[in-house]
């Protein structure tokens, strides 16, 4: 296939021309408040399975208006003290799945949360969050799901979501408070970056191959969804262009990397007709922290680097917090 977007130079010396709203950092002071005065309890349960040398267990936390969400805790078997925490988010479509699916981290010392998304996980995985709040009339799919209110937008309740997952770990008597990483492909990638924006508790994000960034250029460029519901949405509600993404900018990764200062180590495939690369470079080059890299794969799709960038993030992680 040919390369949909920018190419080097061009590309990692885009910048994005998305505007910061002047209330976006109190929208979202006031969203985390009013989810934590929700209240609800943390639930973990030991979960049953074959697995030997770590242990997994299934925990409910509350999330956006204490709705109960789902996750996947996985620990070391043989661990001492408080261990750095690793929370994952999932890829647009997907849940949870199954404990034993993913443990690296978990192997490597860490203790590792991978979080369900709401009203998803039926597309590559499986999920068991639902997302009980209603919503105007929309595209189907997630992209579009209260698109013309920000209070109503979809990813409000998934991104207070997020920073609630951490809410719920951070307490407890394995986890160092002071050793937290988000990361994420794709959707994760953007639900990390936006953790990290609001939450200075997180101190390295690992957003690979970001979703939800550069939205005004992202439904120009990328040729397959889930980018292309807008485009179809606006194709019927041509009168509320101004209003989408007027909503949107309180949700764009360019955004998030604004507020964000955690060690970032970002991922981008030049070959992505998902998420258009200079959409992920117009996040990273937006990215207010001083430390941060990026790994570049010319020759990939959305699939990205995969198990080389998982190598690539042990590595880094491992670098930063000692382990």
């Amino acid at each position: 296939m040919p390369f949909p977007d920018l190419l080097q130079p061009e590309l990692g010396a885009y910048h994005s021309g998305v505007q910061t709203p002047g209330d976006f950092s109190d929208f979202w002071t006031e969203t985390i408040a009013e989810a934590r005065a929700a209240g609800g309890a943390v639930d973990i349960v030991k979960a049953d399975t074959t697995l030997k040398v770590v242990e997994a267990f299934d925990v409910t936390f509350p999330g956006f208006g204490g709705h109960p969400i789902k996750g996947w805790l996985v620990l070391p078997v043989n661990r001492s003290g408080r261990l750095p925490l690793v929370v994952q988010y999932l890829g647009y479509g997907g849940g949870r799945g199954f404990p034993h699916e993913s443990l690296h981290w978990a192997a490597s010392g860490y203790a590792y949360f991978r979080m369900d998304t709401r009203g998803q996980g039926s597309s590559w995985s499986v999920g068991a969050t639902p997302d009980p709040v209603g919503t105007q009339p929309s595209i189907p799919g997630m992209m579009t799901k209260g698109i013309l209110d920000k209070n109503d937008y979809y990813y409000r309740r998934v991104f207070t979501d997020g920073v609630r997952a951490i809410d719920a770990l951070v307490a407890q008597d394995f986890v160092d408070a002071d050793r937290i990483a988000v990361c994420g492909g794709s959707q994760g990638g953007g639900i990390s970056l936006a953790v990290a924006g609001i939450d200075r508790r997180v101190r390295a994000v690992m957003p690979d191959v970001p979703f939800l960034c550069d939205y005004p250029r992202a439904v120009q460029k990328a040729s397959r969804d889930p980018y292309l519901e807008i485009v179809r949405f606006l194709a019927q509600h041509r009168d509320k262009k101004a209003k989408v993404f007027e909503t949107l900018n309180y949700f764009d990764g360019v955004n998030f990397a604004r507020q964000a200062t955690a060690a970032a180590l970002f991922s981008v495939a030049v070959m992505d007709d998902i998420c258009p690369p200079s959409t992920v470079y117009g996040a990273y080059n937006a990215y207010a922290g001083a430390d941060k890299t990026m790994e570049e794969y010319e020759f990939n799709n959305h699939e990205g680097g995969q198990a080389f960038q998982d190598r690539a993030q042990m590595v880094w992680l491992g670098q930063r917090f000692g382990m």
